[in-house]
């Protein structure tokens, strides 16, 4: 559920196919900069009411769903 959220979610923001986005994928694979994933974590705290601070560690779309996950 929250993957399919996110994913729908970046696939609007980006303006991708939301079958192209796998959990495996990465914000780089989604041509992501830093910019365009601190404006990812304001988006995610919109959408699921909880706030994902910045980390190196949040690199595929697994660790954000994990993350979001872990606020819940």
């Amino acid at each position: 559920m929250i993957f399919e959220k996110l994913a729908k979610l970046l696939a609007d923001k980006l303006d991708v196919d939301v079958d192209t986005i796998t959990p495996e994928t990465t914000a780089a694979d989604l041509g992501m900069d830093s910019l365009d994933v601190a404006e990812l974590l304001m988006d995610i705290e919109d959408e699921f009411g909880v706030t994902v601070e910045p980390s190196p560690d949040l690199k595929t779309i697994d660790d954000f769903v994990k993350a979001i996950e872990a606020k819940q």
